[in-house]
């Protein structure tokens, strides 16, 4: 039987998505979460010193989206064709784009600065970005509405990454999904099938 094993820090991050398509895949693996201090003390021993890392049989392999391709690839979370996999890729890509231009906002969250400036950064960074890529993201729920996914017939892996940071930054920010009626309906229904439901019920309470 191959052997899965999601190496990251004591947190969501980068390291969920990976995570919660194993679970949907109903596929057992090993989540391990370090500290700061064991992370440094492995950290020459892993590729370019990154993490996450999968782990399949001791093979590592690194950066989160290739991460996530692989898990879906193995596990059938690609669609239906070539098709499919390729405009999924494409909603990662301008996820990845998405997140860089928010990223003056998210680390000001992480590093708890004050509400003031967290306010201001809603204004000028985080909104404004979230608008055009959840206003992007409509666009393709409402072309496929009659499934009710972002491509094709069937759940795909960026269902799960859209669906977790949805979810991950209406909690941390009040009104972050208002006036995304489809995007929030999304998640819903992402986040109740029963092994991500399962997932999300049991895993570990961390702050991101």
């Amino acid at each position: 039987m191959v052997q899965y094993k999601v190496i990251f820090l004591s947190g969501r991050g980068p390291a969920e998505c990976a995570r919660q398509l194993l679970a949907l895949a109903g596929q057992e693996f090993e989540d391990v979460r370090l500290s700061k201090e064991q992370y440094h003390a492995i950290k020459t021993n892993v590729p370019f010193g990154q993490l996450p890392v999968l782990e399949v049989d001791g093979r590592q392999l690194i950066e989160p989206m290739a991460i996530n391709r692989f898990i879906a690839r193995t596990f059938g979370f690609t669609g239906s064709d070539l098709f499919d996999e390729a405009t999924a890729d494409s909603i990662a890509d301008r996820y990845i784009f998405y997140r860089d231009r928010i990223n003056e906002y998210h680390a000001a969250l992480l590093t708890q600065k004050p509400a003031s400036v967290l306010k201001k950064l809603e204004g000028t960074v985080l909104f404004p970005a979230r608008d055009k890529f959840f206003g992007y993201i409509t666009k393709h729920l409402e072309k496929n509405s009659a499934n009710g996914w972002l491509v094709g017939v069937s759940l795909t892996w960026v269902d799960v990454l859209i669906a977790e940071h949805a979810s991950e930054f209406s909690e941390k920010v009040p009104g972050f999904l208002n006036g995304f009626p489809q995007v929030e309906a999304h998640m819903r229904k992402v986040r109740s099938i029963p092994n991500l439901k399962k997932w999300l019920e049991n895993r570990p309470q961390t702050p991101f």
